[in-house]
């Protein structure tokens, strides 16, 4: 957060160009760049049915934001 970053897990669907108007609309910020990142998720051990699970995979956004702006809802 020190260098305007902020990451968000999004739907696996939206594009960075979605992600980009979601994250202005919603804290009235200007964002400088949207990368993007898929974890995959970690295999799970089942205790009640012998085998394997596994958790689902997840879309993470690093939004960086321009010059001073911050996001006051992670800055408290």
């Amino acid at each position: 957060m020190d260098k305007g970053a902020y990451v968000f897990i999004v739907d696996p669907r939206a594009s960075k160009v979605e992600i980009r108007e979601a994250v202005q609309e919603a804290f009235a910020v200007r964002v400088a760049s949207v990368n993007t990142l898929i974890r995959k998720g970690k295999r799970k051990r089942n205790r009640k049915v012998a085998g394997f699970g596994r958790r689902p995979d997840q879309k993470r956004a690093i939004v960086r934001l321009v010059g001073d702006d911050r996001i006051e809802l992670f800055e408290s």
